[in-house]
């Protein structure tokens, strides 16, 4: 199977759509969405119900932390995650909430574990941003009889850590495009990218492509009209400031 891994799309059509049809296009024949498929955005309703086809069609789909937020966003919003979170509750129907709030924290497929954030405790939305956090989380996989892959989103960045036969943690050079083999011994835990808004400079999409019988993995940029997108966030009458993100990538 040639798993495609798509997270933090945020409301991004444009982006979701790029991603998913380069999977394609190398060969994926299973998807999964790890979650934060809305905030920040301007087209909430219409990736979630890109979303909920292609779950339909049998991909994989996990909750976030935005998808969180939106099912009940504060009356009065401080933070730029909390404004957004109450603009996009307001572009939804019931369906499209309730969508979301079916939604699981993780999915397992035999040697796979998905969640949004750190596998050690998937609700608490804990960042994978470093080798303490990565630790916590590969100790939690290697406790799951047979789990050794664990991918995640919520850091908008691709990332690759070992876990060792001693336990010892190590961050993995991961050059995009380049097909990495994964040590049959070892647990490993991968941050898949953001399909919606990159952050390093870089405004070219991001997604992930696993093979569960070759045990490799490939981190993708994909090109796409990231102005077209920040037209559509001005449009949508969002800060400017996310407009620019999407632009400038980071």
């Amino acid at each position: 199977m040639r798993l495609a891994l798509l997270s933090d799309i945020h409301a991004n059509l444009l982006g979701m759509q790029a991603c998913i049809a380069h999977a394609r296009e190398q060969g994926a024949d299973q998807l999964a969405l790890l979650g934060d498929f809305v905030g920040y955005g301007p087209e909430p309703a219409a990736v979630l119900e890109l979303a909920r086809d292609l779950a339909d069609d049998g991909a994989w789909l996990i909750q976030g932390n935005h998808d969180e937020m939106v099912l009940d966003p504060p009356a009065v919003a401080q933070t730029l995650g909390e404004i957004t979170a109450l603009w996009t509750h307001h572009q939804l129907g019931p369906e499209h909430l309730a969508f979301l709030r079916r939604l699981p924290l993780q999915h397992q497929h035999d040697k796979v574990l998905l969640v949004h954030a750190s596998a050690d405790e998937p609700a608490a939305w804990r960042y994978v941003y470093h080798l303490a956090s990565a630790q916590d989380s590969l100790e939690a996989l290697s406790e799951q009889p047979g789990k050794r892959f664990s991918f995640v989103g919520h850091v908008h960045a691709q990332t690759l850590y070992s876990r060792d036969e001693q336990g010892a943690v190590t961050l993995r050079e991961s050059p995009v495009g380049q097909e990495l083999l994964l040590d049959s011994d070892w647990h490993w835990l991968a941050t898949v990218g953001s399909a919606g808004q990159p952050r390093d400079g870089d405004p070219r999409a991001m997604y992930s492509l696993f093979d569960t019988a070759a045990e490799t993995l490939c981190f993708h940029r994909v090109a796409y009209d990231h102005h077209a997108a920040a037209a559509r966030v001005r449009k949508a009458g969002l800060p400017e400031w996310l407009a620019q993100r999407l632009e400038l990538g980071r």
